[in-house]
């Protein structure tokens, strides 16, 4: 038989590991974000916001634009450049949206802020009683993946 202290150790366990791949998930979304930004800056040659037929049909080569020399090989300095260039307008997006002060730099409170493990709880004790039980954390588990509670509708 399980006490109430394994059980609580087995629920804080699983609080981390839903954090945990909450925060992969996070990331992982943000990454898809500035990708599709980046892409976008891309295909809008003239940044005048938006995309018109002419631009897309001739985007820019991706090959070609890391090819600063021009010789039709991509070298490992070139693919080195063309990865840090990117890294670069990732770094100043993510600043841009996260620091909330406006200081230039990101506070651990300023990140924090994004993924507060108190509202993650907040978000699984569906029935505000203090405590989630496994069936809330299963609906929650649920819901992460597109059905479950919260005005969603359960597979």
């Amino acid at each position: 038989m399980i006490n109430s202290k394994q059980v609580s150790a087995i629920l804080i366990a699983s609080l981390l590991a839903a954090s945990a791949a909450t925060g992969v998930a996070a990331q992982t979304s943000g990454d898809r974000e500035e990708r599709r930004a980046e892409m976008f800056q891309d295909l809008d040659a003239n940044n005048d916001g938006s995309v018109s037929e002419g631009e897309f049909v001739n985007r820019p080569d991706r090959f070609a634009r890391a090819d600063t020399d021009g010789n039709g090989v991509l070298s490992a300095e070139e693919l080195l450049a063309a990865g840090d260039e990117r890294a670069e307008r990732r770094v100043a997006r993510m600043i841009e949206r996260l620091d909330a002060n406006e200081d230039g730099v990101l506070s651990q409170e300023e990140i924090e802020a994004r993924r507060s493990p108190a509202g993650m709880f907040d978000r699984l004790d569906a029935n505000n009683d203090g405590m989630v039980s496994e069936e809330e954390f299963a609906d929650a588990r649920i819901g992460h993946r597109g059905g479950g509670n919260r005005g969603h509708g359960k597979r």
